[in-house]
C-alpha cells in the first residue's frame, strides 16, 4: 500500500512541473506616427493569453475595428476604443486582431496594426496555427459611454507558474502527512 501512495503522489508531482500551462507576454508597443508596425504584425509570435501593451502620448487613441474598417481606414465603427496614454489589450482568442488610431489621417498614415494570434496549447504557448476570430479585449473603452467596455470574449484560464508552485507545495505536504 505504501507502494502505491508514493507511485500516485509522485504523478502528482510529475505532472504539475512537467505539465504546467504556460504564461502570458507582455508586448509593449510605442504607438505614434512614423513607426513602421508591419514587422510588429510579422515578428513576434502572439498567442492567447498574451497582453498588447500601447503607450502613447496625447492626441492618440487604440480603437479595435474589424477586418474592413482597418482595411479601408474607417473610422467611427470602433469596436472598442482607449485614449488614456496606455492601453492593455489582452489577447484572449485566437485569429486576427485589428487596431488603428482614429484620430482623422492617423490611420491612413500608418498608425495601424494588425496581429495575428495563435491558438494556446498546453505545452506552453502557440502552436503556429492560426484561425480567424473576433478579437477581445480588457481595459478598453467605447467612444460613445466613457466606460469600461465587457470583453468580447470569455477570459482563458491561465495558471502561473507560482501557482503552479503553491499546488505542488500543497501536494508534497499532503503526501508527507500521508506517509506518516
Amino acid at each position: 500500500m505504501a507502494n502505491l501512495i508514493t507511485l500516485v503522489g509522485f504523478l502528482v508531482i510529475v505532472f504539475f512541473n512537467v505539465f504546467e500551462p504556460a504564461s502570458s507576454a507582455s508586448h509593449p508597443i510605442e504607438w505614434s506616427l512614423g513607426k513602421d508596425y508591419s514587422s510588429l504584425a510579422t515578428g513576434k509570435p502572439y498567442a492567447v493569453g498574451d497582453t498588447i501593451v500601447f503607450n502613447y502620448g496625447a492626441g492618440h487613441t487604440v480603437d479595435e475595428v474589424s477586418e474592413s474598417d482597418y482595411k479601408s481606414c474607417t473610422l467611427g465603427n470602433a469596436i472598442s476604443s482607449d485614449s488614456s496614454g496606455t492601453t492593455s489589450i489582452a489577447l484572449k482568442t485566437s485569429g486576427t486582431h485589428y487596431f488603428i488610431c482614429g484620430i482623422p489621417g492617423h490611420c491612413t498614415g500608418g498608425m495601424k496594426l494588425s496581429v495575428t494570434v495563435a491558438k494556446a496549447s498546453s505545452s506552453g504557448g502557440g502552436d503556429g496555427t492560426t484561425d480567424k476570430t473576433t478579437p477581445a479585449q480588457s481595459g478598453t473603452t467605447t467612444p460613445s459611454e466613457g466606460k469600461k467596455a465587457s470583453p468580447s470574449a470569455s477570459a482563458t484560464a491561465v495558471l502561473k507558474p507560482l501557482d503552479s508552485l503553491v499546488v505542488t507545495c500543497v501536494v508534497t505536504l499532503l503526501y508527507a502527512f500521508a506517509l506518516s
